[in-house]
């Protein structure tokens, strides 16, 4: 029982600063100075479970900025995992750690030259300068500090107060997610970076076009790629096995779509996707000409690769499929390619949408193959289920398509929909990320997805099993 739970838990050290860099957080060992560690949750988010232990084992509340990139070679031969924090306000810690002058540690004083190492050069990117300077903001001291006081200015004409108490999400050197208790309601602060750097303007774009369907903003910091929302009423989707909010989600996701037909190319401004067929078709070659190549290098059996004349076959269909769903005559609109119940609020009359980055403008029906899908996995393969959900989320599009089109272009989406998703991924087109063997294997099991939803669809079967 014992072996299972370590299993389940991984042990950091901990660089923590204090005092913009002058203190460092150590825990002497009678040899001398090691690093104070934690044991964290697997599969769990990283920085709140690491805020917990730091602020239970050793009494600190602190911020988490990143995780060193510690390419170096050591002696034990192993390279232990580290998480650089900050702690604005250091207190006494609990024994046996203490703080002590940064930059009085000479290299003798640790046990361990790769904690001597790792302090050396993760202060160095925290205060900007050595060789691994970090390009991001969320890699300096004292950036929280100062988002604290501009989210309190923010809030101050509102007659609101910041609370103590905050929770972060996610941490890195470019992107951040911090959740703000406040005298009233809570609040986000949300920054993005590479490869993610269109959600800050497609979210800017989405709250000023729909503000009915995302969370509102109240600021943006665009030097950071950042903004600050108001947090919405409601509970997130995947909490919820209730169809009704399933059915309520559907509804209100054909809403939005609908309202933004004539916006396609605002949205495509703003960094959506251009997923409309023209160039989706222009996609079709390419990409199962380098899922061909996987196939023919694929040694693992089973599942049994596809011949490269399966593969050539399957791109007929699927160019077929984007003609047809062209001439059907649906509008092209807003779409969500990761719309999981995870990026989903929902109140009693209607949902709010949340993480952009995966805007695209095209078919709308992509984004409803996904929830579907979704709702299957939470609700089971029911078929009244199916049938509401589909019925909540057509509804909405019979004034513009009729429903005999509507179920025509249902019937092409889930073979085109596994299609959109594979080449949304940057990883096909680049041969070193494709070969790599999860990548690799992920695009083979949907390229075979893909030749199974083709194979019902030539055939008029029933939809194939996942």
């Amino acid at each position: 029982m014992e072996s299972v739970r370590q299993l389940d838990r991984e042990t950091y050290r901990v660089i923590v600063f204090g005092d913009s860099g002058s203190k460092l957080l150590v825990a002497p060992t009678g040899r001398g100075f090691g690093l104070p560690s934690v044991q964290v949750p697997r599969w769990r988010r990283i920085s709140p479970s690491m805020q917990v232990s730091v602020r239970d084992e050793w009494g600190q509340e602190v911020i988490c900025l990143f995780q060193p990139d510690l390419s170096f070679p050591i002696s034990s031969g192993t390279i232990p995992n580290y998480q650089v924090m900050e702690c604005s306000e250091p207190v006494r810690p609990r024994s046996p750690a203490e703080w002590v002058d940064a930059s009085l540690l000479p290299e003798q004083i640790f046990v361990d030259r790769a904690d001597q190492i790792a302090v050396e050069r993760s202060l160095a990117e925290c205060q900007g300068y050595g060789a691994c300077v970090r390009r991001g903001p969320f890699a300096r001291l004292g950036w929280f500090d100062e988002l604290r006081e501009w989210v309190q200015r923010v809030i101050g004409s509102r007659r609101l107060s910041l609370a103590a108490h905050f929770s972060q999400l996610n941490a890195g050197p470019s992107f951040a997610l911090v959740r703000f208790e406040t005298s009233g309601a809570a609040l986000w602060f949300k920054a993005v970076g590479e490869p993610h750097l269109r959600e800050f303007s497609i979210t800017h774009a989405l709250a000023e076009l729909f503000s009915r369907f995302v969370p509102p903003i109240l600021a943006t910091r665009p030097e950071w790629h950042g903004w600050l929302a108001s947090e919405v009423d409601g509970f997130n989707l995947s909490e919820s096995a209730d169809l009704q909010a399933w059915v309520t989600t559907a509804t209100t996701l054909a809403k939005l779509q609908v309202q933004s037909i004539r916006q396609s190319k605002a949205l495509i401004e703003s960094g959506a996707r251009d997923y409309r067929v023209p160039e989706l078709t222009k996609l079709v070659r390419p990409f199962l000409g380098a899922m061909a190549h996987l196939m023919e290098a694929q040694s693992k059996v089973p599942p049994l690769p596809l011949a490269r004349r399966e593969v050539e076959l399957l791109g007929d269909e699927i160019e077929w499929a984007l003609s047809r769903l062209a001439n059907l005559g649906m509008p092209d609109a807003l779409g969500h390619l990761d719309l999981n119940p995870g990026n989903i609020i929902v109140s009693k009359s209607e949902a709010v949408f949340l993480d952009w980055a995966e805007a695209y403008v095209g078919n709308p029906l992509f984004s409803f193959q996904y929830l579907a899908e979704h709702s299957r996995h939470t609700l089971g393969r029911d078929g009244t289920a199916d049938s509401d959900l589909g019925k909540a989320y057509t509804g909405p599009w019979h004034t513009l398509v009729s429903p005999e089109k509507t179920r025509d272009a249902l019937a092409l989406i889930p073979m085109l929909a596994a299609f959109v998703y594979a080449v949304s991924s940057d990883a096909w087109r680049n041969k070193t990320r494709r070969e790599d063997a999860t990548a690799a294997g992920y695009l083979r099991s949907l390229t075979r997805r893909m030749h199974r939803e083709a194979l019902c669809l030539r055939n008029r079967r029933t939809p194939c099993s996942s």
